[in-house]
């Protein structure tokens, strides 16, 4: 199973998402072809109500913690809750290019 959908599938079975969307951005960082280890995360819950940010992304570090151990090395996380998710019309912050490594 790839990384993206161990991702996918740990967040959906530890949280009640409306929306996820989870994509691999590897490929905009220095590191080999077909790598798995740069995601971005759009989360989408009624879990997250009345949580502030932090905990709503320990939700989501808890239900990763073995991949965040080894294998994922940057993830980059959207947590919102329906209504917020409603009044940003879904829309999220595109990722800055990688200035890392020997992108320099």
């Amino acid at each position: 199973m790839s990384m993206q959908s161990t991702i996918e599938t740990k967040l959906n079975s530890a949280l009640n998402l409306e929306v996820l969307d989870v994509a691999n951005e590897s490929h905009m960082h220095n590191v080999p072809a077909g790598s798995e280890s740069h995601f971005k995360v759009v989360a989408v819950s009624k879990d997250f109500e009345g949580k502030m940010l932090i905990a709503r992304h320990r939700m989501i570090n808890e239900a990763l913690s073995e991949e965040l151990a080894g294998g994922i090395h940057a993830l980059s996380l959207h947590t919102m809750t329906p209504d917020e998710y409603f009044e940003k019309a879904g829309k999220v912050a595109d990722s800055p290019e990688c200035e890392g490594g020997a992108k320099r």
